[in-house]
């Protein structure tokens, strides 16, 4: 079974193109493309070096999360999304054993989020799509977004919640680069509160939800999550009924279950860094939703990401074969 990375970026090679002509792509710097960063600025060549000499067989790519541009013109946006996608899908159809791939969408306008959705799925043989944990600064438990995700489980797209941009972090400090260091994981947490206590997964119960860098913080606060739903003794009510200690807010979504029960309706890469922290992200959210991540090729890559999870004595043959294969294997259908 190939041995599969799904959190693996690319930025187009017609951006790199339109960057070394025109000095823009739609308006768009170079800085969206991060080819300042080096890896970013690699070929298809490099990237088929790299990749053999890290023992990957595919990636699973996602278009750079410069190329999210909520905040712009949709008809900019949308034109972006769809040559991003395209490329992703030029690169997949000419080598469908080395990659797969999700597309980009123009998220700050649901109707056009869904119809490039349907399109790279239908038309272009996409997994899904990579979005950022808000669109700006409104979050998905939003009544707005409830057809996105509707269309998403219908189609079975795969949904890659990855921070881009600024994250919740700097609007108290941005200095130490712990927008990314801290923000990068309270983002995804975030994500996967709103998700819950606004009840997109009880709406859509089939949703595919892919967390990055292994979902942030929410494995290792879920406690506090089903604390705060009321969720834990001495709270529960007699008939077992969830009975917050702060009481619920109007018009919030009554949540029936635990915070916690609803950690096995994710997927999660395995970008933790850390041998004690990948295994109880494991143990809390069970050994079949977490897979192969390396944010390749960005500066917080995990190097040497299979040959690290090969050496984990903490880990069976069996649960290294499924982050490594198995589990990516059945989500993308590959």
């Amino acid at each position: 079974m190939p041995i599969i990375d799904v959190h693996a970026h690319v930025t187009p090679e017609r951006f790199k193109e339109a960057i070394r002509t025109e000095g823009h792509w739609y308006g768009v710097p170079a800085a969206a493309g991060e080819l300042h960063l080096g890896g970013f600025a690699k070929g298809l060549s490099e990237r088929y070096a790299e990749m053999d000499e890290l023992g990957v067989d595919m990636q699973m790519l996602s278009p750079t999360i410069g190329f999210y541009q909520y905040g712009n013109d949709l008809e900019t946006t949308s034109t972006i999304a769809r040559e991003c996608n395209d490329e992703v899908a030029e690169m997949v159809a000419a080598d469908p054993e080395r990659f797969c791939g999700v597309g980009t969408l123009p998220m700050q306008d649901v109707d056009a989020a869904i119809a490039e959705l349907q399109r790279i799925m239908g038309d272009h043989g996409l997994k899904g799509a990579i979005i950022d944990d808000h669109v700006n600064g409104r979050t998905y438990d939003e009544p707005e977004f409830l057809p996105f995700f509707r269309a998403a489980e219908e189609l079975g797209a795969v949904l890659f919640f990855h921070q881009g941009g600024d994250t919740c972090v700097v609007h108290r400090i941005s200095r130490y680069k712990l927008g990314n260091a801290v923000g990068n994981l309270a983002d995804r947490t975030l994500t996967f509160a709103t998700l819950v206590y606004g009840g997109i997964m009880d709406e859509c119960p089939d949703l595919k939800p892919l967390l990055g860098h292994a979902g942030g913080y929410t494995a290792f606060g879920i406690a506090r999550m089903d604390k705060i739903a009321g969720a834990m003794e001495p709270d529960l009510g007699a008939d077992g009924t969830l009975q917050p200690p702060f009481g619920r807010g109007s018009g919030e979504y009554n949540l029936q279950r635990p915070p916690s029960s609803y950690l096995d309706r994710f997927y999660y890469d395995c970008i933790t860094y850390d041998e004690r922290a990948l295994r109880y992200l494991i143990d809390t959210v069970g050994i079949d939703r977490v897979m192969l991540g390396t944010d390749y090729p960005a500066p917080m890559f995990l190097w040497d990401a299979v040959n690290w999870i090969n050496g984990m004595e903490c880990l069976t043959a069996d649960e290294k074969e499924a982050i490594l294969s198995g589990n990516a294997t059945k989500l993308l259908g590959v």
